[in-house]
């Protein structure tokens, strides 16, 4: 079976999140479930630069300018690149530069539509997809694109990362879309008077799924719904709940060249060394407390702004810091401060590193997520491969992964985390005070860990899931 998957990014080629790692690792785990995948991405500045190319189709115009769609190969994956230098050849990340969006990522982002639904027609001699998979509001008009070209009979697949970010735009873009009139309306691409990227794809695709079970169900409501509820209740009978995994071999503490120790859930001591390593890149004073981590997008989604408003409860409750991430500005600021008020007990590095993410998760002893909504969540399966017991929010995907360790779980020696109720600084605080209750038990820790480290994270449940659903799509068209 042949599927195209389209996505605005990919590791490790370009990537701001989670959605770049769920692209990369799955063409991978689908392969041994007789599925090949290619991977139909833009041709931004650092992917051209990686990946040596030749040359499929050539547009005349498209969108603003010449366009050539590419095929190669990085990473083990197999590459279709949309170099469309009109929109893609510019400095900044993928989808702006100086903290704000491009004016013309609707243009932009409406080509790799059109050029995914190309593709799934035939455009590319010699190769046509089975499956047209779009991941997120960047790739959603290339189901839209196959229902108003015609295309009604190839199925696709539209995946939700993460609702909040939809591709909202006014109605004025219309006419350049190149879509039939019909297609401005309440069943089409319009959403409250504009056009909605996001909700086209899912209003044209076969199948919707999301990135957990619980964010599958969360999104119906209004609560999580973001103005997209009433189109998904709809729609209820066509989503599916599809767990993410992650890569269990970029991510093993057992060959982990980032650590400072490599260790398993038999060597568990091995990890003092990592420990050491984080207290000191934050200047942590080295004491036996519980060393919490943050890893994370500094935003208010995140549930950073409770992290801050907590920090110095948290810090009383007997927790010494280490944080991560990149994002508000006035959240970076003010992490700053606490790590200032704090010193010795908190760190604050602002940015993202790959590296320092890897001994974090290798040597701290919890991870706090304090997520008010959370579709799947990575930093979470990351912890449980390394034996960092994760501190979450009882919400989307971390509610689905972890399991906490109330008193049956605990008797059951089963528990591999600790949850808490979202958007609720006291409940963060009261499990930062489980969590220092429970690290002072040195063998009922260690077994929490030993239990993480054994959960499947991997993407062969999930993977197989996706295999079944394409199948069932082709045999019901």
């Amino acid at each position: 079976m042949k599927v195209l998957s389209v996505a605005s990014e990919v590791h490790p080629l370009v990537k701001t999140g989670g959605l770049a790692d769920v692209v990369g690792a799955l063409p991978g785990a689908l392969g041994a479930h007789g599925v090949e995948v290619r991977t139909l991405l833009p041709g931004y500045p650092a992917v051209l630069a990686a990946v040596e190319t030749k040359t499929l189709h050539s547009y005349g115009a498209f969108f603003g300018g010449k366009a050539t769609i590419l095929e190669g190969e990085a990473a083990g994956l197999q590459l279709f690149i949309l170099d469309a230098p009109q929109l893609f050849d510019r400095p900044g990340g993928p989808y702006g530069a100086n903290g704000g969006d491009w004016p013309d990522n609707w243009r932009r982002y409406a080509a790799l539509g059109k050029a995914g639904a190309d593709i799934g027609v035939g455009i590319v001699a010699g190769w046509k997809p089975d499956i047209v998979h779009a991941h997120d509001w960047q790739a959603a008009m290339a189901p839209a694109y196959l229902r108003y070209g015609g295309a009604t009979e190839l199925p696709s697949v539209m995946t939700i990362h993460n609702l909040a970010f939809q591709g909202q735009f006014p109605a004025a873009i219309f006419p350049e879309l190149g879509l039939p009139p019909a297609a401005m309306a309440i069943d089409g691409v319009e959403y409250y008077g504009g056009v909605g990227f996001l909700k086209a794809g899912l209003q044209a695709a076969h199948a919707i799924t999301t990135v957990s079970p619980t964010y599958a169900q969360e999104i119906r409501t209004p609560a999580f719904g973001m103005g997209l509820d009433g189109l998904l209740n709809l729609r209820s009978d066509s989503i599916h709940g599809i767990l993410n995994g992650i890569d269990v071999d970029a991510w093993n503490p057992a060959t982990d060249r980032h650590l400072a120790a490599t260790y398993s859930a038999r060597t568990l001591g091995a990890r003092k060394a990592n420990r050491k390593a984080v207290e000191e890149r934050f200047g942590l004073t080295r004491d036996t407390s519980p060393l919490a981590i943050v890893i994370s997008r500094l935003t208010w989604q995140k549930g950073m702004d409770i992290l801050v408003s907590e920090f110095d409860r948290l810090v009383a409750c007997g927790l010494r810091i280490a944080v991560l991430g990149a994002g508000d500005a006035g959240l970076e600021g003010a992490l700053l401060a606490a790590a200032a008020r704090h010193r010795g007990r908190a760190g604050v590095v602002i940015g993202y590193d790959e590296e320092l993410a890897h001994l974090m998760q290798g040597g701290g002893d919890a991870i706090l997520v304090p997520s008010r909504f959370e579709p799947c969540g990575l930093t979470q399966l990351y912890a449980l491969r390394y034996g960092c017991v994760p501190v979450v929010a009882r919400t989307g995907g971390l509610a689905d992964t972890v399991i906490d360790a109330n008193e049956a779980a605990l008797a059951a020696d089963a528990a591999t985390g600790l949850l808490f109720a979202p958007d609720s600084g006291q409940a963060l605080v009261d499990a930062a005070r489980r969590l220092a209750r429970l690290h002072a038990e040195p063998a009922r820790w260690a077994s929490m860990q030993k239990h993480g480290m054994r959960t499947d994270v991997s993407w062969e449940n999930s993977a197989a899931r996706y295999a079944e659903l394409y199948r069932s799509l082709v045999a019901g068209r």
